[in-house]
C-alpha cells in the first residue's frame, strides 16, 4: 500500500492533449504493464494515452500511475487488472462521470474535479462490491476469486 501511495505522490497533473479522445495519460510505469484496447494488447509506458474501454493490467513485478483529464489519479499495484468503463468530463463545468472496474489487485485513488463537482460521480466496481466515491483518497484490493 505504501508503494501505491508513493506512485500517487509522484504523478504530475496533466490532462490529455486538446483534440485527443484520450481520457488520461500514464505517468509512471514499472515492470510489466499492458493496455488492452479493441482486443489488442500492447506494452504501456510513461506518456501513453489511455481511453475509455481500455483495460490496464500489471504483472507480478508491475505498477502504474495514471492521471486523468479531471486530475484524478490512479495507481495500480502488482497483479492488477482495471477496466476503464466510462469517463465523461466537461472541463468548463467539471461535471462528469467516472466508472471503472477493478477485476483484481490493488488500486489507490485520488479523486479529481468530477467528484469535487458531483460527489458519488465516480464508481469503482470490484468482484465483491461497488464503491461510490465521495471523498478524495482511498485504496481498495480486489481478489479475483472473491464472490
Amino acid at each position: 500500500m505504501h508503494r501505491l501511495s508513493l506512485i500517487l505522490a509522484a504523478l504530475l497533473v496533466a490532462g490529455p492533449a486538446p483534440g485527443d479522445d484520450s481520457i488520461g495519460q500514464i505517468k509512471t510505469a514499472a515492470g510489466s504493464v499492458t493496455i488492452t484496447r479493441g482486443g489488442t494488447e500492447s506494452r504501456a509506458a510513461p506518456g501513453d494515452r489511455v481511453h475509455q474501454a481500455d483495460r490496464i493490467a500489471t504483472g507480478a513485478d508491475g505498477s502504474v500511475g495514471i492521471t486523468f483529464a479531471d486530475n484524478s489519479m490512479m495507481a495500480l499495484g502488482p497483479d492488477s487488472k482495471l477496466d476503464l468503463t466510462r469517463f465523461r468530463f466537461d472541463p468548463t463545468t467539471h461535471e462528469g462521470v467516472f466508472d471503472s472496474s477493478l477485476k483484481s489487485g490493488t488500486l489507490a485513488v485520488k479523486s479529481g474535479q468530477i467528484v469535487e463537482q458531483t460527489p458519488f460521480a465516480m464508481h469503482v466496481q470490484t468482484p465483491a462490491a461497488l464503491l461510490g466515491v465521495r471523498g478524495t483518497h482511498f485504496v481498495v484490493r480486489a481478489d479475483a476469486g472473491a464472490r
